[in-house]
């Protein structure tokens, strides 16, 4: 779909064949008039054909409650159509203008302090509050009526990055619709009071108006009072994205409809498993925190984008050509950096390659954000490499439309057990659950064997071997689905503080990893976790962080290793237990990207699991595959700053790689190439 979101008609690029998307967030409201047209000159030299477009009006758009000015995008969208640039029109509803919070304050988001966040940035809008949904559901409305039939609309854009500032609402609008969500949860007070343990510190309760959300307490709040208190700030975000959609729908039934999440760093508050499901296609920002896994992390998010649509094509709304300016050190990317970081994101499944933003602010909060045309203008490197990776994508048109397709290993990452694993009161503050996960993610690419990042929404059973770090929470159904899962062949890895407790919250007893133990074949009776800079070694030459298990082994079970050293030294630390025609591995410690390394080859072996790269290659090159009508296409992705050789693969070069002395195609430093294979 992705792929042939183009202008509906246009005397220019007459061509709608599928292509590559390429372009940005467009805000001309920032710029004159006479700037306008020089947008459009230097978006046909770059190469671009879609551009968001009013994502931050809704001031200029309605600039009071009965007034509304729409001459001056009128004039955009021409101007862009004129250009054969398509539109992917936003709400406009991201942040409301100074007349609305001006007119009625109570739209305002509460903290869990009671503090109130004032207008002066963006975003300050209540997720429940019907004052801000009746105005915004009247501009959507005006918005879709009015562009319905222009030909250069391609899709919506509902609001922006939802979630972003104002995912937790601690006010009384959303005191009153977390009850309601509540009662369609648990039906009861009963059923409610069950779920939530309050015979546990006098927190009983008689009437449904006692409850509130879990804002600022004397101690710990309710442990599943806070975790379901992120589940219904998630579904509060998404029926505001349905009450936007649905009347997109109801006016323009053949526009696709879709919201950019954040699938990057530590942006957990929304679902996006479940948002997907709500959408006509799933689209994504990422940006790039430096760090030594920087560009594992732009993988691994892609990837995970990847899984959250399916595996189908997805949209990349923004990422940036260079600094960010939200950072504390904002740093300029390399040169060959802006190529690599948005093919890398193509290679996991994007048909889309979008930035914030076209041209870069002269005023207000995001001035020193890059964009596609700099400050420096035309004439600057940066926007030469813009325009190159135009030419790029066009070249790769092909691969417009095809679909990731499955690896023999995937990796389980799951917004509950995020949200719960994290929760204050637990044996470590210091646990982080997407590191964990990132961790895996960099030792696999470590040995150069391809991995999906995939959810409990996923078919599991395409993996041969599923890694699920800190699977904290599993309801029965998961239990049986991966016992079941083990049995017919499949080999589960997990790790320290999975199985522990149910949906609700609660510890499943008998001794840890609960859920988990009988496949397992594991007993823990209590955890152990290590202060921060502690650890202890294991007898494979590996050493753990953060956390050791006492670990009973129970016959049948296999250790892999164990400790040699700290309070459990001789006993065991990694294990497997075999399961049907199947198995199931527990990792004790956290052992990063080293000791992971290290230990996978082991962990891999009964699935036969091993790298599809030629040994010069492993460790320094990442491979995806995308397949469809048009073939087979290998990504190949140079993880390092030199050349590297990667013989007897074959297939025609669409992209990136030549060829060395002995007939060796080779990857040049930070490099991507591309392969065209023979479908099937």
């Amino acid at each position: 779909m992705i792929s042939t979101l183009l202008p509906r008609s246009s005397g220019v690029d007459g061509d709608r064949a599928p292509r590559l998307l390429y372009g940005a967030d467009y805000n001309p409201e920032q710029w004159s008039r006479s700037v306008w047209e020089e947008d459009v000159r230097l978006m046909r030299k770059a190469g671009v054909n879609v551009v968001s477009v009013g994502i931050f009006s809704w001031a200029r758009l309605q600039p009071a409650e009965d007034t509304w000015d729409f001459g001056w995008l009128d004039e955009v969208l021409d101007l862009l159509h004129a250009g054969g640039i398509g539109v992917d029109l936003a709400t406009a509803t991201a942040s409301p203008p100074p007349w609305l919070t001006t007119a009625h304050p109570e739209i305002l988001p509460v903290t869990a302090d009671g503090g109130t966040l004032w207008p002066g940035a963006r975003q300050h809008w209540r997720p429940t509050s019907p004052v801000f949904r009746a105005h915004a559901l009247r501009l959507v409305r005006e918005l879709a009526t009015r562009y319905a039939d222009h030909p250069a609309l391609v899709a919506w854009h509902v609001s922006n990055e939802l979630g972003c500032h104002n995912v937790y609402d601690f006010s009384d609008d959303a005191a009153r619709a977390f009850r309601h969500w509540l009662r369609a949860r648990y039906t009861t007070l009963e059923g409610l009071n069950s779920a939530w343990g309050t015979a546990f510190w006098s927190q009983h309760y008689t009437d449904w108006e006692q409850i509130l959300p879990p804002r600022q307490a004397a101690s710990h709040p309710n442990p599943t009072q806070q975790l379901d208190f992120k589940r219904f700030s998630s579904d509060a975000l998404k029926e505001h994205l349905r009450a936007e959609r649905e009347i997109l729908r109801e006016i323009t039934p053949d526009v696709p409809v879709t919201t950019n999440f954040m699938v990057m760093g530590n942006t957990k508050g929304m679902d996006y498993p479940d948002w997907a499901q709500e959408i006509d296609f799933v689209s994504n920002d990422h940006y790039v925190h430096p760090g030594p896994q920087d560009r594992d992390e732009l993988s691994f998010s892609a990837n995970l984008t990847s899984g959250i649509a399916g595996g189908r094509p997805w949209f990349l709304m923004e990422h940036s050509t260079s600094a960010v300016n939200w950072q504390p050190v904002n740093v300029a990317k390399r040169p060959g950096d802006l190529a690599r970081d948005s093919l890398l994101h193509v290679a996991h499944g994007a048909d889309a390659v979008c930035y914030f933003q076209w041209r870069q602010s002269a005023a207000g909060a995001e001035k020193y954000h890059s964009a596609m045309v700099p400050h420096a203008g035309e004439d600057s490197e940066l926007f030469r490499s813009v325009a190159e990776l135009g030419s790029t994508l066009k070249a790769l048109a092909p691969v417009a439309g095809s679909e990731r397709e499955a690896a023999r290993v995937g990796i389980l990452y799951d917004w509950d057990s995020w949200w719960a694993s994290e929760q204050d009161s637990h044996p470590s503050a210091l646990l982080d659950y997407r590191q964990e996960a990132l961790d895996w993610y960099s030792a696999l690419l470590a040995l150069g064997v391809r991995a999906d990042l995939v959810t409990t929404r996923s078919d599991l059973h395409r993996h041969q071997v599923l890694v699920a770090p800190v699977l904290h929470v599993v309801p029965a159904d998961l239990a049986k689905t991966l016992t079941r899962y083990t049995e017919q062949g499949g080999h589960l890895i997990t790790t320290y503080f999975s199985g522990v407790v149910d949906e609700h919250d609660h510890v499943w007893l008998g001794g840890y990893p609960g859920a988990l133990r009988d496949l397992l074949g594991i007993r823990i009776e209590e955890f152990g976790p290590l202060l921060d800079g502690d650890t202890v070694e294991l007898d494979d030459g590996t050493a753990g962080s953060l956390w050791s298990d006492r670990i009973d082994v129970a016959a049948g079970t296999d250790v892999l290793a164990r400790y040699r050293t700290g309070v459990h030294a001789g006993r065991a630390a990694v294990t497997r237990k075999a399961s049907g025609t199947g198995s199931a591995a527990y990792v004790s410690t956290r052992l990063g990207v080293e000791g992971l390394t290290s230990l996978l080859p082991r962990l891999l072996a009964p699935a036969g699991v091993e790298s599809e790269l030629p040994s010069e290659a492993r460790g320094s090159v990442e491979t995806t595959v995308r397949s469809g009508p048009g073939g087979r296409f290998l990504f190949l992705v140079n993880r390092t700053d030199t050349a590297v050789p990667v013989p007897g693969l074959t297939g025609d070069v669409l992209l990136g790689a030549t060829e060395g002395d002995d007939g060796a195609l080779v990857l040049g430093p930070r490099a991507v190439a591309v392969l065209r294979q023979p479908a099937g």
